[in-house]
Protein backbone atom coordinates (compact mmCIF):
# COMPACT_ATOMS: atom_id res chain seq x y z
CA UNK A 1 0.00 0.00 0.00
CA UNK A 2 2.48 2.46 0.56
CA UNK A 3 4.27 1.42 -2.67
CA UNK A 4 1.00 2.82 -4.37
CA UNK A 5 0.37 6.20 -2.64
CA UNK A 6 4.39 6.64 -2.95
CA UNK A 7 3.95 5.98 -6.98
CA UNK A 8 1.04 8.08 -7.14
CA UNK A 9 2.26 11.12 -5.33
CA UNK A 10 5.75 10.95 -7.38
CA UNK A 11 3.28 10.84 -10.46
CA UNK A 12 1.36 13.78 -9.85
CA UNK A 13 4.67 15.77 -8.54
CA UNK A 14 6.47 15.07 -11.55
CA UNK A 15 3.23 16.07 -13.97
CA UNK A 16 2.72 19.20 -11.79
CA UNK A 17 6.33 19.96 -12.05
CA UNK A 18 6.10 18.95 -15.90
CA UNK A 19 3.55 21.10 -16.96
CA UNK A 20 4.52 24.22 -14.86
CA UNK A 21 7.45 24.35 -17.14
CA UNK A 22 7.94 27.35 -19.15
CA UNK A 23 9.51 26.27 -22.59
CA UNK A 24 9.41 29.65 -23.93
CA UNK A 25 10.06 33.12 -22.98
CA UNK A 26 10.88 34.17 -26.59
CA UNK A 27 9.30 38.02 -26.48
CA UNK A 28 10.46 41.24 -28.52
CA UNK A 29 11.49 44.36 -26.87
CA UNK A 30 8.91 46.49 -29.30
CA UNK A 31 11.37 48.33 -30.14
CA UNK A 32 11.73 50.15 -33.68
CA UNK A 33 14.81 49.38 -36.12
CA UNK A 34 16.42 52.55 -36.65
CA UNK A 35 19.01 53.46 -39.13
CA UNK A 36 22.69 53.80 -37.85
CA UNK A 37 24.41 55.24 -41.02
CA UNK A 38 24.09 56.71 -44.55
CA UNK A 39 27.37 56.40 -45.96
CA UNK A 40 28.53 58.77 -49.24
CA UNK A 41 31.68 56.89 -49.81
CA UNK A 42 32.87 53.28 -49.04
CA UNK A 43 35.34 53.08 -46.31
CA UNK A 44 38.82 54.05 -46.38
CA UNK A 45 40.39 50.63 -46.33
CA UNK A 46 38.11 48.90 -48.72
CA UNK A 47 37.46 46.09 -46.32
CA UNK A 48 33.65 46.92 -46.36
CA UNK A 49 32.91 45.63 -50.02
CA UNK A 50 30.07 47.70 -50.17
CA UNK A 51 29.56 50.85 -52.40
CA UNK A 52 28.48 54.55 -51.44
CA UNK A 53 25.15 55.61 -51.17
CA UNK A 54 24.77 52.45 -48.79
CA UNK A 55 22.47 52.33 -45.40
CA UNK A 56 23.06 50.82 -42.50
CA UNK A 57 19.75 49.86 -40.48
CA UNK A 58 19.62 47.72 -37.18
CA UNK A 59 17.02 45.93 -36.82
CA UNK A 60 14.91 45.59 -33.03
CA UNK A 61 16.52 44.23 -30.31
CA UNK A 62 14.53 40.38 -29.65
CA UNK A 63 14.51 38.95 -26.51
CA UNK A 64 14.61 35.47 -26.55
CA UNK A 65 15.48 32.30 -23.60
CA UNK A 66 18.69 32.68 -24.01
CA UNK A 67 19.35 36.02 -24.63
CA UNK A 68 19.19 39.48 -27.22
CA UNK A 69 19.60 38.76 -30.51
CA UNK A 70 19.73 42.08 -33.16
CA UNK A 71 20.46 42.09 -36.52
CA UNK A 72 22.06 45.09 -38.44
CA UNK A 73 21.94 45.09 -42.40
CA UNK A 74 22.87 47.39 -45.10
CA UNK A 75 21.34 48.26 -47.81
CA UNK A 76 22.45 49.69 -51.39
CA UNK A 77 20.08 50.77 -54.09
CA UNK A 78 17.22 49.35 -52.20
CA UNK A 79 18.67 45.52 -52.17
CA UNK A 80 20.69 44.15 -48.64
CA UNK A 81 24.31 44.16 -49.56
CA UNK A 82 24.91 42.73 -45.97
CA UNK A 83 23.81 40.83 -42.86
CA UNK A 84 25.15 40.76 -39.51
CA UNK A 85 24.51 40.65 -36.33
CA UNK A 86 24.82 43.27 -33.54
CA UNK A 87 24.12 41.02 -30.63
CA UNK A 88 23.85 37.12 -29.97
CA UNK A 89 23.50 35.15 -26.53
CA UNK A 90 27.43 34.56 -25.53
CA UNK A 91 26.64 34.12 -21.71
CA UNK A 92 28.13 30.59 -22.14
CA UNK A 93 30.85 28.71 -24.50
CA UNK A 94 27.94 26.56 -25.63
CA UNK A 95 26.23 30.22 -26.46
CA UNK A 96 29.25 30.90 -28.41
CA UNK A 97 29.85 27.86 -30.13
CA UNK A 98 26.74 27.43 -31.46
CA UNK A 99 26.11 31.26 -32.95
CA UNK A 100 29.82 30.79 -34.13
CA UNK A 101 28.30 28.27 -36.65
CA UNK A 102 24.77 29.74 -37.04
CA UNK A 103 24.93 33.05 -37.31
CA UNK A 104 27.13 33.28 -40.72
CA UNK A 105 24.97 31.14 -42.05
CA UNK A 106 21.98 33.04 -41.17
CA UNK A 107 23.70 36.38 -42.60
CA UNK A 108 24.04 34.55 -46.01
CA UNK A 109 20.82 33.55 -46.27
CA UNK A 110 19.70 37.03 -45.69
CA UNK A 111 21.59 38.68 -47.92
CA UNK A 112 20.44 35.33 -50.64
CA UNK A 113 17.10 35.85 -50.05
CA UNK A 114 16.96 39.46 -49.91
CA UNK A 115 13.90 39.57 -46.81
CA UNK A 116 13.47 37.39 -43.50
CA UNK A 117 11.62 34.24 -45.10
CA UNK A 118 14.62 32.43 -44.39
CA UNK A 119 14.91 28.57 -43.00
CA UNK A 120 16.60 28.54 -39.15
CA UNK A 121 19.13 26.67 -38.18
CA UNK A 122 19.61 23.56 -37.01
CA UNK A 123 20.65 23.30 -33.48
CA UNK A 124 20.15 26.91 -33.34
CA UNK A 125 16.32 27.59 -33.19
CA UNK A 126 16.28 30.11 -30.30
CA UNK A 127 18.64 32.25 -31.77
CA UNK A 128 17.57 31.68 -35.51
CA UNK A 129 13.64 33.12 -34.58
CA UNK A 130 15.36 35.77 -33.05
CA UNK A 131 17.33 36.83 -35.68
CA UNK A 132 14.60 36.71 -38.63
CA UNK A 133 12.21 38.61 -35.94
CA UNK A 134 15.03 41.31 -35.62
CA UNK A 135 15.79 40.73 -39.59
CA UNK A 136 12.49 41.55 -40.34
CA UNK A 137 12.25 45.02 -38.40
CA UNK A 138 15.23 46.16 -40.29
CA UNK A 139 13.87 45.59 -43.45
CA UNK A 140 10.64 47.13 -42.60
CA UNK A 141 12.46 50.01 -41.77
CA UNK A 142 14.54 50.41 -44.87
CA UNK A 143 11.11 49.78 -46.73
CA UNK A 144 11.94 46.49 -48.23
CA UNK A 145 9.36 44.51 -49.82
Amino acid sequence: MRRIVLAVASTVAGLVLLFSYRTSTSTSTGMAATAVTSSGGSSGDGSSGVSSGSTTLTGSEVNTRWGVVQVQITVNAGRIVNAGTVQVPDHNPRDVEINRVAVPILNSEAVAAQNAKIDVVSGATVTSDGYIRSLQSAIDAAHLS
